[in-house]
């Protein structure tokens, strides 16, 4: 309470601190809340999730704003609809004490004209998802245009969604000379780039290094083959009997059927992703909260709303595209203090991506053997017995102890704990008593990585002014498909690869069938293992090659040419050559006639189309 006081902060607040029992205030609170009470500035502040990011903006705000106003004077602007309820509920708690005080959650999956009705009641601070700020915005059922505080909460998260054009969009109805204080776990150039354009002179607060994860949290890998991810999944659930857990998935998809999967083999757990409607997060939320499903499983834009303490482990079913992302996974565990643990399943072709992880969080992975099932069965074992140690005699069945006795009286004690023991333990033993050794060995071969997921090679890359985001996003709208189904998004200088689950390979073919970028004819293919491993061999002038791109290679311009099946003509990537009738009016064009690109360099003629 006192180190509290220090800060600045007036006795309505504090108030409402001694209330919730906060003590001492964390790091990134001790830092950032004198700057904003002392001076009407811009704020940059990077810390990790669970270190008290909200309450390091939510104090300041309030304690600046007019709660006799019925003016909007604050907007915090965060990724998803769970994040915006818990901001809003915290923002509540922590101004209990203001009189007059209306903190308004907007965010889609509710009733926009409730929303609009509570907002016209007099909202001094709006809480908003970017998607339903704008929409309510557009129809003039919201005016930030006095607002002076603005809280981009989860930066680069709600950047990561792809929310930029509508962040800037909101904030084009907003005043120049408010302030803008920008929260983000992580410092990739994107989130750079919106502090620059919306901010002018900002304060910084870093809490570590940029980046970096908790200290608190340990970082375990764990290789198998990709056949047995659930597998290990049971394992590593079955070794830590107390587990309470996020599991994390790459699509929404894997999402329910990992879900399903634990639910059906008898294990407590539940399911978060974009499909379920908001009643059916909600109940799930509140269930995982009472401990009543111990294995959350999560996609990365769900769990973003995920603020549960005690979370004793974090489990990377499957790694994220980006590694940004991994500092947020890692963050749900080792939160208010206490210690965590991050464990990541992958295969032997994935272990480059721990490499990466390392080097950007700044910390060490430890190499861990998936326990065999008889480890398994002596930690079940011991876990049944100490349980037994600890609990509390219940006297009411004092009166059955005759009746007890009595059935039991032909056993000796030793006999008794046996049978007590073997109740519990033979079911783990009938079930792991011939399990096979699923770790990975050094020298052994995975022929099932990323079953059911396929591999492309696509020949623009970074030249063609795309990065990994741009590039998704751009599969993700020409093939009509959700943001989870296109991933391991790769950007080379000329060329990139990218996946989609088994099931999309025939859209993804036919959606490249003719196709052209800058009057350039875009190829895909299914890509080999020696293609992953940086598509050596693409550089050739004339046909050839299963590229199927009739005209020179990289760098080539070169003449056109006819190759296998597709034919498609004009000369190579930096030539972008060749006569021909290619329409060139849209960047993106498809199922077009000709061969001709943009810019000739000298090059070939343009050839005809397979059903030309």
């Amino acid at each position: 309470m006192t180190a509290f006081k220090a800060l600045g902060l007036d006795d309505e607040l504090l108030q409402a601190i001694t209330d919730m029992g906060f003590e001492t205030p964390s790091e990134v609170q001790e830092q950032a809340i004198p700057i904003l009470l002392e001076k009407e500035t811009d704020l940059v502040a990077l810390a990790q999730t669970g270190t008290g990011k909200t309450a390091a903006f939510g104090f300041p705000m309030l304690q600046k704003i007019n709660s006799g106003s019925r003016t909007t004077q604050g907007l915090i602007l965060s990724p998803t609809r769970e994040l915006c309820m818990q901001i809003t509920n915290e923002m509540k708690a922590y101004g209990k004490h203001k009189k007059g005080l209306n903190v308004v959650a907007i965010y889609g999956g509710a009733s926009i004209t409730d929303q609009a009705r509570n907002i016209k009641k007099g909202a001094q601070i709006i809480v908003a998802t970017p998607g339903r700020m704008k929409d309510m915005i557009s129809r003039n059922m919201i005016d930030i245009s006095k607002i002076e505080y603005c809280v981009l909460d989860e930066a680069d998260e709600m950047l990561n969604m792809g929310f930029y054009e509508d962040i800037t969009e909101i904030l084009s109805h907003s005043p120049k000379d408010k302030s803008t204080w920008l929260f983000s776990a992580t410092m990739p150039r994107e989130v750079a780039s919106i502090a620059k354009k919306f901010m002018h002179d900002p304060a910084e607060v870093t809490v570590g290094s940029k980046n970096i994860g908790s200290e608190n949290v340990s970082h375990e890998y764990f290789v198998v083959g990709g056949r047995d991810r659930y597998s290990a999944l049971k394992r590593l659930a079955d070794a830590n009997p107390d587990i309470f857990s996020v599991v994390f998935c790459r699509t929404k998809r894997d999402t329910q059927k990992v879900a399903e999967q634990l639910i059906a083999d008898g294990y407590s757990a539940g399911a978060i992703h974009g499909d379920l409607s908001q009643n059916q997060r909600d109940i799930v939320m509140k269930q995982f909260r009472g401990r009543q499903i111990q294995m959350m499983v999560a996609t990365d834009v769900a769990a973003r709303g995920i603020d549960v303490d005690n979370i004793t482990h974090v489990i990377n079913y499957q790694l994220p595209d980006e590694i940004e992302t991994y500092t947020h996974r890692s963050g749900r565990t080792g939160r208010a203090g206490n210690t965590g643990i991050s464990m990541v399943i992958v295969t032997k072709s994935e272990m480059r991506k721990i490499k990466a992880i390392e080097k950007k969080i700044q910390q060490e992975f430890i190499k861990k053997e998936v326990p065999s099932g008889m480890e398994i069965c002596e930690k079940q074992l011991m876990h049944l017995a100490n349980n037994i140690k600890d609990t509390e005699i219940n006297h009411d069945i004092d009166a059955y102890l005759p009746s007890i006795n009595e059935a039991l009286e032909n056993f000796t004690k030793e006999e008794l704990i046996k049978k007590f023991f073997s109740v519990e333990f033979t079911r783990f033993y009938n079930y792991y008593s011939k399990a096979k050794d699923i770790n990975q060995k050094a020298n052994e071969r995975d022929y099932s990585d990323d079953t059911g997921s396929v591999r492309y090679f696509l020949n623009v890359g970074g030249k063609d002014d795309f990065d990994w985001m741009s590039l998704k996003d751009f599969l993700k709208d020409l093939l009509n498909l959700g943001k989870d189904d296109v991933y391991k998004v790769d950007v080379k200088d000329s060329f990139s690869f990218f996946n989609t689950d088994e099931q999309h390979k025939d859209l993804v073919l036919a959606a490249f069938e003719d196709f052209k970028l800058d009057g350039r004819h875009v190829n895909v293919e299914v890509s080999t293992e020696k293609e992953n491993r940086g598509g050596r061999g693409r550089g050739r002038s004339g046909g050839g090659r299963s590229n199927r791109s009739g005209g020179g290679g990289y760098k080539g311009g070169g003449s056109g040419g006819g190759d296998r099946k597709r034919r498609s003509s004009g000369g190579g990537y930096k030539g972008r050559s060749s006569s021909g009738g290619g329409d060139n009016k849209s960047k993106f064009s498809g199922k077009r006639r000709g061969g001709g690109g943009s810019k000739p360099s000298g090059g070939g003629t343009g050839g005809r189309r397979r059903r030309g």
